[in-house]
Order: C-alpha cells, then sequence, then structure tokens
C-alpha cells in the first residue's frame, strides 16, 4: 500500500487549536491566541509566556473593545466575567456575533496573558472572527421547470445554545427530545425566489412571507408542478431550546406561507424521514403520534442483569459503533422517539392516518404517483450493532392509503461479515424505475453476503410490477460478478449498471436494454477507481414530467446515431479541467463541447437546463448550467447556451471574505525517496514578500490516504485555480494571522522535511523536535 494525503480544499474540516504562538519575525502576531475546534469561543485556563513580547493589554467583551491603563489590569480581570447581561445575536438582541455566543455564555478577549485567568468563553482574534462570522453564501435550488430559482439563506455558525442542548444518544444516532429530530441540525433563515429570465438574468427578489420572526427552516421541497414549496419550521422558546417542527406551505407566485395543518397539535417526527409530496396538492408527512405521552422514566433499579448469549457459537467480528442501545430503558426511549404516524395532507387542509404507528425510516411515492414505497423498522433491536442493521421491512401501499403486499421483512442483520464490500442477505436497495410509470428493481447477494466466498455470479438485479399476478415470478434484470454499485436509467432501449469491488479498486460500467432480452450486455468502461487520469466522467440527466431522473438522449441534425453527455473533471498532471462530452453509445466515440479554461479560471457543469421537453434534445438546443471560479474570484454561476455557447452570469455574489480576496496559491510537487510523486497546495498571506517580509509560521494539515500503486499515489486531484473555501474550521484561517499553509498531498511518517524544504526553499536542518513544532504551526525560528 502507498499511503498519502487527500485534501479536497472546499471541504476542508480540521480541529485544531494553537494555545500560543509567537515569533521575534512577525511581530504582528498575538502572544497569546485562542481559537477553539469549532471556530466557537474556547474556555481557557491560565497561561505563561515570555514578558519580552507582552503587547498593549485589550479586552473584548461580546464583541466590544475596551482599552485599559497597565496599571489596572490586575484589578479588573477580576471584575471581566460575568457577562450574562450582554445578549449576542441568538437571543435575538445582538451585538454582532453572527453565531459566536448565546445569550447567557460569557464571553472576553484579551491579547494580555494575564487575562488567560479569566474563566468563560474566548473570541479568537478579529481577523479570523470576521471570517468566520461572515454570513455565507446561500444555497440555491432551481424549479422543476426550471424558470425560478430559490436562495436558501444560511448562518455562518449555530449558536451556543444549540451545540449545549441535550442529545439522546440511541441506536448510533444522536436525537434531540425536545424538537423529536436529530441533535445539533443546521437550518436556513430565510426563502428568497428569483425568476429567470429567457436572456438569463434574474428578476427581482421576492421573499417568503408569513413566516414568524426567527423561524429555522428545514427541508425545503419543490411540489412537481413548481407552484408550491413544502418546509419545516422551528422555533427558539423563552428558556432557549427550540420547539418542535411544523410543516408550512408556500405559494410561488405571491411568496404567501402557511402552516400545513390547521390543528397546532401536529408537528414532524423528523428522527428518519420527514415528508415527501406525493402529488401536487398532498403530502404525506411523518407525524409524533397524538395519543405519545411522556418520555419513558430511566429506573432506578435495573430489571436484571444485561445477559449476551453466543448459543450458535458463530462467531461474527464486528465493527466498533458509537451510540448503541446499551439496556431496556434505551430500547423504550429509541422506541419513543422514533415511531410515527403517518398522515396524509392536502393544501386545502384535509388530512387522514395513513398506516398504523410504526417506525417508518423512509417513504418514496412511484413516478405516476399511484403507489407508495414505505421502509420501516422493528424489534428485536440490538446492543452491538446500529438502527441501520435492525429487523428492516418494506411494503407496498396504495397513494389512498390501502395496503397492497409487503416486499421483504429482513431480519436482524448481527452477522454481516466485516470484510469490504460485504452486504445485508436478502432484498436490498428497493426502488422505482425512473423510466417507468411504476415498475421496482432490487439487488439480491449470491454470496451470502460475505465478500469472502468467491462465486459467480455475486449479485443479481430483479425487476417487477408492483402488482404481479399469481405466480409471476420476478424477472432477472442483470448479473454481476462485483458488487452492485446503482443503476442509470433511460429508457428500455437503454440504462448503465455499476459494479465495483474495493479490494482491487476495480470499477465497471454495463450497457444494457432492459426492453430487449435478445441484446446482450457488454462492458462500456472497465478502469480503477483510482486512476482519476482514466475518468470517463459520468451521463447527465434530465428531468422527466414526473420528476424522476433518467439519462439524457442528445441527437445532431441529420444523425441517426444515440449520443449521451458525460460530465467529467478531468484530471490531468496539470490539475483538473472539466470537460463535457458528446458520447456515441453505440461506437463509443466521443466530442468534446465544452472543456473549462485551464489558464485562470476553474469551471464545472453543475446541471442540465434544457430538459423541459420529453425525448431527445438538439444539440443546438442545449443549455447547461455552469459554475467558474479562480484563485482570487469566488463561485458565480453561468447559463451556457448552444450554439453560440454564449454565456449568461446568472450570480453576483459578493467576496465572502475580501481581506483574503488577494492570497496567493501555488500548486507544488514534490518527490517522495521512493520514487512517488506527491502534491500539496501553499497558500501564502496577501502581499507576503519573501525578500521583505522574511520566513513565516507554517501550518501544515496532513491526513493518510491509502492507494494500490504508486502511479495512483502520485496522480494529481484537484486545480490550482480553485477559489480558497474557508470554512469556520478550515487551516486557511491562519491565512488573516500571517501563516503560511500548506494542504495537499503529504507523505507518511517521517517524510516531511521534504515537503518543507520545497515550500521554504532551503534544506530543513532543524530537529526532530523543531520539525515536530513546524507541523503544530510555529517556525523554526520560534524553538
Amino acid at each position: 500500500m502507498y499511503e498519502a494525503v487527500a485534501m479536497s480544499l472546499p471541504k476542508v474540516y480540521h480541529r485544531f487549536s494553537l494555545l500560543s504562538l509567537h515569533t521575534t519575525t512577525s511581530p504582528i502576531l498575538p502572544k497569546t491566541l485562542f481559537f477553539s475546534s469549532s471556530s466557537l469561543p474556547l474556555a481557557v485556563k491560565r497561561l505563561h509566556s515570555p514578558p519580552l513580547l507582552r503587547p498593549q493589554s485589550r479586552r473584548f467583551v461580546a464583541g466590544k473593545q475596551f482599552k485599559a491603563k497597565s496599571t489596572m489590569v490586575s484589578s479588573r480581570f477580576h471584575h471581566l466575567v460575568p457577562v450574562n447581561a450582554l445578549t449576542a445575536e441568538d437571543g435575538g438582541n445582538g451585538t454582532g456575533s453572527n453565531g459566536a455566543a448565546d445569550a447567557t455564555a460569557s464571553v472576553a478577549y484579551d491579547d494580555d496573558v494575564e487575562s488567560a485567568s479569566v474563566t468563560g468563553y474566548r473570541l479568537p482574534p478579529f481577523e479570523i472572527r470576521d471570517i468566520v462570522d461572515a454570513p455565507p453564501l446561500p444555497a440555491l435550488s432551481f424549479s422543476p421547470l426550471r424558470d425560478k430559482i430559490l436562495f436558501l439563506k444560511r448562518r455562518s455558525l449555530p449558536p451556543l445554545s444549540d451545540l449545549a442542548r441535550p442529545e439522546e444518544k440511541l441506536a448510533g444516532i444522536r436525537i434531540d427530545g425536545k424538537c423529536n429530530t436529530r441533535s445539533r441540525m443546521s437550518f436556513y433563515t430565510g426563502i428568497a425566489i428569483h425568476q429567470l429570465m429567457e436572456d438569463g438574468s434574474l428578476g427581482p427578489e421576492k421573499e417568503i412571507q408569513g413566516l414568524p420572526e426567527g423561524a429555522k427552516i428545514n427541508f425545503v421541497m419543490w411540489s412537481n408542478n413548481g407552484q408550491h414549496l413544502a418546509f419545516s419550521v422551528r422555533l427558539d422558546e423563552d428558556d432557549g431550546s427550540s420547539s418542535k417542527l411544523r410543516v408550512w406551505v408556500a405559494n410561488v407566485d405571491t411568496g404567501k406561507a402557511r402552516p400545513l395543518f390547521e390543528s397546532p397539535d401536529v408537528y414532524v417526527n423528523a428522527v428518519f424521514d420527514n415528508f415527501v409530496w406525493v402529488n401536487d396538492s398532498t403530502l404525506l408527512v411523518c407525524t409524533i403520534p397524538l395519543s405519545r405521552g411522556d418520555p419513558p422514566r430511566k429506573p432506578l433499579v435495573p430489571s436484571g442483569p444485561k445477559i449476551q448469549s453466543n448459543e450458535q457459537k458463530n462467531v461474527i467480528q464486528a465493527r466498533t459503533y458509537q451510540d448503541l442501545l446499551k439496556d431496556e430503558y434505551d430500547e423504550d426511549l429509541f422506541e419513543y422517539y422514533a415511531t410515527t404516524q403517518l398522515v396524509l395532507a392536502s393544501l386545502d387542509g384535509e388530512m387522514k392516518p395513513f398506516g398504523p404507528p410504526a417506525i417508518y425510516t423512509s417513504m418514496d411515492p412511484s413516478p405516476d404517483q399511484t403507489y407508495i414505497l414505505i421502509s420501516s423498522t422493528h424489534k428485536p433491536f440490538s446492543f452491538v450493532v446500529p438502527c441501520g442493521r435492525f429487523p428492516k421491512k418494506v411494503e407496498l401501499w396504495k397513494a389512498n392509503g390501502e395496503f397492497v403486499r409487503e416486499l421483504c421483512d429482513l431480519p436482524l442483520a448481527e452477522d454481516i461479515p466485516i470484510a469490504f464490500n460485504s452486504v445485508r442477505k436478502g432484498m436490498r436497495s428497493i426502488n422505482w424505475r425512473a423510466d417507468k410509470p411504476s415498475t421496482l428493481y432490487w439487488v439480491e447477494t449470491q454470496d451470502g453476503g460475505d465478500a469472502k466466498v468467491d462465486v459467480s455470479p455475486r449479485d443479481i438485479v430483479y425487476t417487477q410490477s408492483p402488482a404481479p399476478h399469481d405466480n409471476e415470478q420476478p424477472k432477472i434484470l442483470h448479473k454481476l460478478d462485483l458488487r452492485y454499485g446503482g443503476i442509470s436509467w433511460c429508457d428500455d432501449t437503454l440504462a448503465l449498471v455499476y459494479e465495483s469491488w474495493y479490494k482491487t479498486r476495480k470499477v465497471r460500467t454495463w450497457v444494457i436494454s432492459p426492453g430487449s432480452e435478445d441484446v446482450n450486455p457488454r462492458i462500456l468502461f472497465d478502469r480503477s477507481s483510482e486512476d482519476v487520469y482514466s475518468d470517463p466522467g459520468s451521463p447527465m440527466s434530465r428531468r422527466t414530467p414526473a420528476g424522476t431522473y433518467v439519462i439524457a438522449k442528445v441527437k445532431k441534425e441529420d444523425d441517426g446515431d444515440t449520443y449521451i453527455l458525460l460530465n467529467g473533471s478531468g484530471a490531468t498532471p496539470e490539475g483538473n479541467i472539466p470537460f463535457l462530452d458528446l458520447f456515441d453509445i453505440n461506437t463509443g466515440s466521443k466530442e468534446r463541447i465544452w472543456q473549462s479554461d485551464k489558464e485562470k479560471y476553474f469551471e464545472t457543469v453543475v446541471a442540465l437546463m434544457s430538459d423541459q421537453k420529453e425525448g431527445e434534445l438538439s444539440i443546438n438546443e442545449l443549455k447547461i448550467l455552469t459554475s467558474k471560479e479562480s484563485k482570487t474570484e469566488n463561485t458565480q454561476y453561468y447559463l451556457l447556451s448552444w450554439p453560440e455557447k454564449r454565456a449568461c452570469q446568472i450570480t453576483n455574489f459578493p467576496h465572502p471574505y475580501p481581506q483574503l480576496e488577494s492570497l496567493q496559491k501555488e500548486m507544488i510537487r514534490y518527490q517522495r525517496k521512493d520514487g512517488v510523486q506527491l502534491t500539496a497546495t501553499l497558500y501564502l498571506p496577501p502581499g507576503y514578500d519573501p525578500s521583505r517580509d522574511g520566513p513565516l509560521p507554517c501550518l501544515v494539515w496532513s491526513y493518510p490516504g491509502e492507494f494500490k500503486s504508486k502511479e495512483a499515489a502520485s496522480q494529481v486531484r484537484g486545480s490550482p485555480n480553485e477559489f480558497a473555501g474557508i470554512g469556520p474550521t478550515s487551516p486557511l484561517l491562519w491565512l488573516a494571522r500571517r501563516c503560511v499553509s500548506v494542504l495537499g498531498l503529504l507523505s507518511c511518517q517521517g517524510r516531511q522535511s521534504q515537503l518543507l524544504e520545497r515550500v521554504m526553499k532551503r534544506p530543513m536542518t532543524a530537529t526532530p523536535k523543531q520539525k515536530r513544532c513546524c507541523l503544530s504551526g510555529l517556525s523554526t525560528n520560534d524553538i
């Protein structure tokens, strides 16, 4: 195995805390720096530091700065807290910190080392805090008809009150009992609608009206006709907790929102699923049973000892899971919070129960809105595996609430082998065909779920109608020698089936004709998942009138061949250069119809926008949504139209952290002693001049990755032109404090000096201790 480090820059999440950072070569760095692992205020203890580097004393309380005379330093620190009277933004009357602290937290900031004796929460320096608290860009959601765009507004960080709320750790999940949902759930703060004009520009913003003040919004869903939105709303209560979730609906044309249920006692149970559109005017909602009482109380004395037996003497090695059920009380508590009553609710206010109360885990209406596929779990529960392996029942119901049949009832799965690619026995991956009104398909393993068993075929894909005739058996759609990985549907003449095997990293793509038994399946692609240079791309999908997604077929004028669009990342030794290919599914020939600019920008294909009509798409009427960014320009979205390939910018988001707009970014390569070529990304603070500024503290972010070959480990991943996304826990935050950051591919233990030599453009002669400190964020000059 070859170990290296892989890093996706827009998704950098790293927990770290530097308690002291000082240097004689960078006087702008504070002698004492506090920054918690979650970018929130940090409770600190008293630290000691050399007196020569003591800066002028300053104090920050809840975002306000105070200067004090040095003679008052020792006395005022004892009176710095409590500051409970100061209210942060999350309490509604805040003083400006977006999520930095809640209304009851003690918050203070001071650069003087003696301030470490202060109890309470600490805030990071303003250079970092301004970036962390900056409002993030909104999430985008396009309407089914591609004529409107939702801007889902967010806040940067959750309040401390959300993080401090109690949670029930049950069956491998964490539940917020007050809201009856998963704990620490993020949320939107507002919804705005923009009309997408014919020329690609955006119309004026229309804010969704009628929401209560301080609404926390989740699970935003379009109706299939694009005329309504459904979402959940919860509010902060007087005691700092959040209320239970209620379903709201909004008219897209008017922008007016209202609760779906007239009764104030109907709440969403979002522990597993939440709600789904059955048709354009009806939703199926997971609700908390009205007859449910108070949570069960933990008995003072257990009902008996904990007993686990293995009478079959069938020893199965199991992985280690967290937050499992521990006793009968946990079982009762899990059943209490997870039990759901399904309710059919129409937009005109009519509602009726759907089936008996149970622990429902998913709801999936058929494309023609006739049937609903419903999954649930039930006892016996387990103390050694999470809820995903509890007994699972899959049933078929009609959309009006009439039970049709039971598809399967899988037993408790405590015996799944630990080997990669091992799976559960019985039916799995039960879904609707996206290209048919209501046709089921699923997979069944032929090796007993054990990846160590050598058998052919290993998986079989079956298909069947929802209401088969007497003695009608499922049809075999395809047989696989590797593990099933999914299907992309198109029509009766074309579907792509994927299979893979982790041990060899092999991935295959098969071409099948679902409606023609006479046409033999054939392999379209057979490659290694680690070989990113050979990745041909993924087929682009178009939306059907039923709301499903199928492979988009494209036609040329005066050409009867069948083409699909392959959207690829375009990995090359110079970095990723995304592309869009017109691919002949029969001959394998391809034509590159679009490619990202590789000199300055990094562009990607996001979605197909000309998919309102059924059937094949004309290449001259093609419209795609692309994103465009550079080292210094944040992501913007464009509408690209054929045949001229005219690009129209539809967003104009401001730079999220203008203070770092001119940061310097460079992709560097170096060779490990065993010949493996590795890659890293070097970030330098804005305006850094080596001859003028000298050496700076350097932070190296690394995490091990595993590859099967030297060649795979040496391949370049990512692009030097990507925008540096800085999250609230990103190491790149230290650029604001004039630190150098290195992210990317790094060799395993004992090889770090090779990368540092490349970064610093000089040999490393420091001791092992000095090298470790440099990796922790300190310059070798600090030792």
